[in-house]
């Protein structure tokens, strides 16, 4: 066998190997029509996070109501067990006070990755005292936390809706405690 044939055949197999990739990674892409993706109601966006945009399933109910430092308020209004196994929790974070107030960094928690993404509810926890776990707000492929992230300042009276998505606690867990950093500790009941 020559060089010449042998480089050839290196040449076709390498090109074979490519374009075999190519085409997997095409096909794995590709919408699939038949495949269930599962229901997630809320996840971070490429760009610079999320804004703060009207939650689904918030009531005029509250389940409960954390008092933070500046007269910030949080209004717990829905802990959703979804069919992907994720915990969301929706809110409302209201001043409460007379005067403008810029939003705690230490409310994105103390965690680098977290930290570098911005200002965001990262720092959240749910704990389920029972099975002895604390669980924290997830992250995507790229660290980004899946929390309201961009937090302006609050104007005396204004306020913005907030969510956070968690792992979901063992399915007989129904209640946790919701914890947020400069908080006040929330008994919470998980639906769904």
């Amino acid at each position: 066998m020559s060089i010449r044939f042998t480089t050839k055949a290196r040449r076709g197999l390498v090109a074979l190997t490519v374009a075999t990739g190519l085409v997997l990674g095409v096909a794995g892409c590709g919408s699939g029509g038949d495949e269930k993706k599962p229901d997630i109601s809320a996840s971070a966006s490429k760009g610079g996070g999320s804004k703060p945009s009207a939650q689904e399933g918030q009531t005029g109910q509250s389940l409960a109501e954390l008092k933070g430092p500046n007269s910030l308020l949080l209004q717990v209004t829905s802990a959703k067990r979804d069919s992907g196994g994720f915990v969301t929790v929706n809110g409302t974070l209201k001043n409460d006070g007379g005067d403008n107030v810029i939003i705690p960094s230490n409310l994105s928690g103390n965690e680098t990755e977290i930290i570098r993404n911005g200002s965001s509810l990262g720092g959240a926890t749910l704990v389920d005292s029972k099975g002895k776990k604390r669980y924290y707000v997830l992250r995507d492929t790229d660290g980004r936390p899946l929390t309201t992230t961009g937090l302006p300042s609050l104007k005396a009276g204004e306020a913005i809706p907030v969510f956070m998505q968690f792992p979901s606690p063992p399915g007989s867990t129904t209640e946790v405690d919701f914890q947020l950093p400069g908080f006040a500790t929330a008994t919470i009941k998980i639906s769904g």
